[in-house]
This record gives structure tokens, C-alpha cells and sequence, in this order.
């Protein structure tokens, strides 16, 4: 049946490239978006202007409207694991909460409860889309995609692949063969498994290795291998790339010096030979997403634009590893897509826009020129539009051009006093124009998860899996 919904609508519309989002900015105060039988858009505009042929569709009332968030990068198995003090930085946090924290997943029972929880926190936080790093035990990710097939959310996962690894993390490692066979075999079961088309399906597949130090150039071989037939059927590549520059023991000292490559980058591009000489397939592409790249090279970021692949942009657990600052200006300058990520568990917030609001935060007090205060529409475009870019799935949702799914969330600002406060008696610019950017600012900023009153994918607000007994 074709509905109705009638809040403040915002959208970043069309396809911009990063310097045109501010002027794809839609604002409707009194709009009406129109869901037709089949869960697209069919129309968006005034409600005063809606069409006829409508005028007799039900009608759901809010007093904002958006885009549901796209989550370009969450750890399912660390779905428990956030604010957990790891004495350290990212490599230490890793030994001393995380790999204890994902061996468990090895338990069907502890699985289940786990996916069902990743879920619901999911649908709270109003991520209708979501590029999910993976257990590294097939039960559990069984688990999270009948979830996810259960509850109508989107989900882009892959077992996580580590075949070296230090003694924290033996529960988690395979030999390189029965990698690769896990893998496959998750490909074949899962990718595209209710739609069979990689174009319209929710649940779909990646390879994903934990990162170059949880594998060896003969795992990094074998991945190029099957991902070069693999890419052909939709599937994605996500890892980690240029996380953490502790001087002189960090991550990215470490991969250069295990790998002798150039730049980290190289690893991914099937050069991991010692010179970053050519050993293997490249991983990149359009259906590749590395998260954090926050000390990147310039040649780095002009090769991931080059390949289309995106950066998930994690500043919320940049900051809770003290792993830096992107430099915001500096990277979408190369043309590289920039999307946001969660990064639960490292990221202890589940609510994508509160991850903008640190996006915003750490780029306005980034050193001298570099600094720079992220207009609005750039940040709902990162949280939306840019996320559904990177998965490539930029035809079917992200907005509300006319024929897309209608993928989006529900606001009632009364739910969540402080946001309501800020929305009704802040003050405004006498400038339409301006007025309108600090409501969708104050928005973003002042969201938080009682205000989101529905989650929809296709026009069907999604399933919250039940609660589990105690």
C-alpha cells in the first residue's frame, strides 16, 4: 500500500562529487516523501504540491525526516567490548581485549545472543546499512545474516581472516588454506542470498583480513586469487589501513618493516613483496572500503582514488586509541570517496551522527590551515549518501531521489528533551538560508537514539529482534 510521511525533510539529492554536496542540499520544513507499493521513492516534495493521485494515502507524521545511516565500518564480534581500557594503543588493545573478547564468539549459543544484540543496537542507532567486520567463526557470522535477513536491515560482512598472529589471538587463526576455503564458502552460502543479485540484495559478502599483520604475502596472494573472480559477482574487500603511528613500534612501522613495502597501501595492491615489488592480485576497487587511513601517503590517496576505492572514517575511536587526526581537506582533495564508521568496539558510539559530531570536532581543531569547520550538508552527506557510495550501492539508496528504495529514519525531537530544547528555542539566523543550516547542524549534533522513532528499509520499518532471558 503507498504511504504518506510528513516531517522536515533532508537529503543530499543527485550524485555530487565532495566540492558540490553543500549545493545538493534539499530542505523541505513541510515535506511529504511518497512510498509506493514496492518500497521506493515516488515522489518528494511540499506537502502543500502533493500530487492527487496520494491524497487519500495514510499518512505517518514526524518532525524530521533523513536518510538512514550508512556504518561503513563496525566489528560484530566486539559488540561487547566498548569503553574496554586496554592499558595502550591499538596493538595492545587488540591483546588485552579483543581477541579474548572475539574468541567467544566460537560458541553458537554465545553467537547467537551476540548477533542478536549487534542487531538491535543497529536498528536503536538507526544504521540501515552497514559494512560489518565479521567473526572469525562461520557459526557466528550464520548468525548475524539470518538476523539480518530476520529484521530487514542491510549488511555487507565477511569472516574476519588472520593466519599469523600473536598467542592472544590463537583462538581466532587458520591455516592460509582453510582460510581461503572459509571464505569461499561463506561467499557461496551468503552473498546476495535473498535477491541473488548483488544490484538489489541486503546481505552480501566480503573478504576481509583483520589487517596485513594478521596475514603473510602467501594469504595476501591467495585473497587476489579468489577475489579476482569473486569481485565479478559484487562481493566486497574491507580491512584496515594506516590505523596507528606510535613512533617506532605502531602499526604501520610494523607492517613496513614485516613487509618491506613502500606504503601500506601496497599490500593491498597485490605489491606486498619485499621493494613492493608485484607478488599477487590487487584488492582494490569499487566494492573496496579501508577504514581510518589516517596517516596516509599522497600517493596512497591518489591511488584509492584512481581504483574507487573509499576511506571509513573513523574519528570517534581515532580518538579512543590516540591514533590521530585524518587530515580532512587533504584527502578529499584526491577525489577518494569519504564515508563514516562507527569502528565499534575501538568506537564507543553506535549512533553514526554522534560520530559526525566528532567528525566535526577533531577537523575544525586540525593545526593551522588544515583546520577547517565541515559545512552541514558535508556531514549528512558522510553519514548517508557517502556510505552508500562506498558500497557501491549509491543506485538504491541514500537518498531520496525518485525511484530508490526508501531507506530512512522517523524523528521526533519531543522523545529526547535536550534535542527538542535545542530545535525549538535555540536561536536562529534571520537568514532563511543560514536559519536552515543550523537546524540540520543542531540535528545531527544534538541527536541521540530515543529521538529516532522509526527505522525503514524499502518503505518496511525493520524488525527489532527480541530481547533474551536472563
Amino acid at each position: 500500500m503507498t504511504r504518506v510521511f510528513r516531517a522536515h525533510i533532508f537529503h543530499v539529492s543527485g550524485s555530487p562529487r565532495q566540492d558540490q554536496v553543500p549545493d545538493h542540499l534539499v530542505s523541505i520544513p513541510d515535506g511529504a516523501l511518497v512510498v509506493d507499493d514496492d518500497g521506493l521513492v515516488a515522489w518528494t516534495g511540499d506537502w502543500a504540491e502533493l500530487p492527487d493521485r496520494w491524497a487519500a494515502a495514510p499518512v505517518t507524521r514526524a518532525d524530521y525526516l533523513i536518510p538512514g545511516f550508512v556504518d561503513t565500518h563496525v566489528h560484530y564480534p566486539q559488540s561487547y567490548a566498548t569503553a574496554a581500557h586496554g592499558g595502550g594503543q591499538l596493538l595492545e588493545w587488540l591483546d588485552h581485549c579483543i581477541f579474548p573478547t572475539e574468541s567467544q564468539y566460537e560458541d553458537p549459543e554465545f553467537a547467537a545472543r551476540a548477533a542478536r544484540y549487534f542487531t538491535r543496537r543497529r536498528i536503536a542507532a538507526g544504521s540501515t546499512a552497514a559494512l560489518v567486520f565479521g567473526s572469525a567463526f562461520p557459526v557466528a557470522q550464520d548468525a548475524l545474516y539470518r538476523e539480518t535477513l530476520t529484521s530487514g536491515l542491510r549488511t555487507v560482512s565477511g569472516r574476519g581472516v588472520q593466519t599469523v598472529g600473536p598467542a592472544a589471538a590463537s583462538a581466532l587463526i587458520t591455516s592460509e588454506e582453510r582460510a581461503i576455503d572459509l571464505v569461499a564458502d561463506e561467499i557461496d552460502r551468503w552473498h546476495a542470498v535473498d535477491t541473488g543479485d548483488p544490484r538489489t540484495a541486503r546481505v552480501q559478502v566480503g573478504v576481509v583480513p583483520r589487517f596485513s599483520l594478521s596475514v603473510t604475502q602467501t594469504t595476501l596472494a591467495a585473497m587476489g586469487e579468489l577475489y579476482d573472480e569473486a569481485r565479478t559477482r559484487g562481493v566486497y574487500f574491507h580491512s584496515h589501513l594506516n590505523e596507528n603511528n606510535r613512533k617506532g613500534d605502531g602499526e604501520i612501522a610494523a607492517v613496513l618493516g614485516t613487509y618491506g613495502v613502500e606504503t601500506y597501501l601496497d599490500t593491498y595492491d597485490g605489491r606486498f613483496l619485499p621493494g613492493s615489488e608485484e607478488g599477487g592480485r590487487t584488492l582494490l576497487g569499487r566494492r573496496s572500503i579501508l577504514a581510518h587511513a589516517v596517516h596516509s601517503q599522497p600517493r596512497e590517496l591518489a591511488r584509492m582514488a584512481e581504483t574507487g576505492t573509499s576511506i571509513a572514517h573513523c574519528p570517534t575511536s581515532q580518538l579512543f586509541l590516540g591514533s590521530g587526526t585524518m587530515p580532512w581537506r587533504a584527502t578529499v582533495e584526491t577525489g577518494v570517496n569519504v564515508a563514516l564508521g562507527t569502528d565499534v568496539g575501538a568506537g564507543d558510539e553506535w549512533l553514526i551522527s554522534r560520530v559526525a559530531g566528532d567528525c566535526y570536532k577533531v577537523h575544525i581543531s586540525e593545526d593551522g590551515d588544515a583546520g577547517t569547520a565541515l559545512h552541514p550538508a558535508e556531514l549528512l552527506f558522510a553519514a548517508t549518501l557517502a556510505g552508500a557510495r562506498a558500497l557501491d550501492m549509491e543506485h538504491a539508496f541514500g537518498n531520496f531521489d525518485a525511484g530508490k528504495d526508501a531507506d530512512f529514519l522517523l524523528i521526533d525531537k519531543k522523545r529526547w528533551e535536550p534535542l527538542d530544547g535545542m530545535l525549538s528555542m535555540g536561536i536562529r539566523s534571520e537568514d532563511e538560508a543560514e536559519a536552515t543550516l543550523e537546524e540540520l547542524f543542531t540535528l545531527l549534533m544534538g541527536l541521540r537514539q530515543p529521538a529516532i522513532a522509526g527505522v525503514y528499509v524499502q518503505g518496511q520499518e525493520v524488525v527489532t529482534p527480541g530481547l533474551d532471558p536472563d
